[in-house]
């Protein structure tokens, strides 16, 4: 017979079904959102010159029950020519995380991080063939490190907290 306690995560397993190893698990991902404009067709296919592309990313997340999560991997693709647009994609896609007995100082790198670097790969796919069916050729996004974005941002955060306790002294 196991005796159960209220002890603090060790790692181990806890018998009759008391389970405190921390788990994370993908249980879904899909598309929330996509759009795909071509408004010069068809004098877009007739231009001779390159249009510069404009690629914007935005990642959020959110609860949305105990122990699960939603992640959404946001990229807005703008490319313009000519003074014109050329297309522009708009693509939410989102990945649906269970995650138990994960401390939360740990969960947030997880789910701005590692979340969204599971699900680019989808997410790039869906926008290469969203341009390619646009009648341009695939539009191919380069690997993100979004640990080092998390990073990035959370530095950038931090100093904007050490700054105005410095300027409230």
């Amino acid at each position: 017979m196991a005796i159960e306690t209220d002890a603090p995560n060790t790692g181990e397993a806890l018998g009759n079904g008391a389970d405190t190893l921390p788990q994370i698990g993908l249980i879904s991902q899909y598309v929330k959102d996509l759009s795909f404009e071509n408004p010069n067709a068809p004098s877009v296919y007739q231009w001779q010159s390159q249009p510069q592309i404009d690629i914007q990313f935005n990642i959020a997340s959110n609860k949305v029950a105990d122990d699960v999560y939603e992640v959404t991997l946001k990229v807005e693709v703008r490319a313009e020519g000519d003074g014109q647009v050329a297309f522009q994609v708009e693509l939410a896609y989102a990945g649906l995380f269970g995650a138990r007995n994960i401390p939360e100082e740990q969960l947030q790198p997880f789910l701005l991080a590692q979340a969204p670097a599971l699900i680019f790969p989808f997410a790039r796919r869906i926008v290469a063939d969203a341009v390619r069916d646009g009648g341009f050729p695939p539009l191919l996004l380069d690997p993100i490190d979004f640990g080092a974005l998390y990073m990035q941002q959370a530095q950038a955060q931090a100093a904007q907290i050490d700054a105005g306790v410095a300027g409230q002294a």
